[in-house]
């Protein structure tokens, strides 16, 4: 079974009399282990959908499943269980909290959890040495890089071990150097632990660490194109 199922999805903004389409009629399906990049243009719908898969926002028409049910299927509580569990976030900003150390940023999502807090600093440990971060552990996110902000942010959504993480451009406020670095993070994650990832980015080459592309234009799928 996929972990991610999306059938005539559509997105549709209304503005009073006025009626935006972001997603016209999206069929596709994501299996557990897959590194998919969803690249396109600004304006092609990526970030959309990216909001709409990770529980964000809800669709107009169409299905999507996730891990076997709808979206209509999860009570309010569950789709706030799920995605504090199942999912981990990257965006481009960083979202990192102002003076808290990384310690605390990377440990925040334990704290809706039922994990036991005589447990969360052996986690956060662990997810640190992923991103190479045992460093920084007590700095501030005022002290660190963009790079090593961004190895933060990605620490955090491994916190839960989630099913699935969700980058969105996570390399936009980067250097090349830095950006190649956190790519090759997320391309370990996925290869090493067999983590889902989806990627959201209008660069080919950042779109080039997954193994497949869905390109978006005008909310509609152009091409799916398996890489490797």
């Amino acid at each position: 079974m996929a972990l991610i199922e999306v059938e005539k999805l559509e997105k549709i903004y209304s503005d009073g009399e006025t009626k935006t389409p972001a997603l016209c009629g999206v069929s596709f399906s994501i299996a557990r282990g897959e590194f998919v990049a969803i690249m396109g243009p600004s304006g092609s719908g990526k970030s959309t959908l990216l909001h709409i898969l990770g529980f964000l926002d809800r669709h107009t028409k169409g299905q999507y499943h996730f891990d076997g049910k709808t979206i209509d299927d999860y009570s309010n509580e569950e789709i706030a269980r799920v995605r504090n569990k199942k999912m981990g976030f990257v965006f481009q900003f960083f979202n990192l909290l102002p003076r808290t150390s990384v310690l605390d940023n990377i440990k925040l999502p334990l704290s809706y959890s039922n994990i036991k807090e005589s447990e969360w600093n052996e986690r956060a440990m662990k997810v640190i040495k992923q991103v190479d971060l045992g460093h920084r552990v007590k700095h501030d996110p005022s002290q660190l890089s963009g790079g090593e902000k961004q190895r933060a942010a990605i620490a955090r959504a491994l916190i839960n071990n989630p099913e699935v993480v969700f980058a969105d451009e996570p390399t936009g406020n980067l250097d090349t150097k830095s950006g190649e670095m956190i790519m090759n993070i997320l391309k370990k994650i996925n290869q090493d632990e067999g983590r889902t990832i989806i990627l959201i980015t209008h660069e080919t080459y950042i779109a080039n660490f997954a193994r497949r592309i869905l390109y978006f234009r005008d909310g509609k799928i152009e091409q799916d194109k398996l890489i490797r």
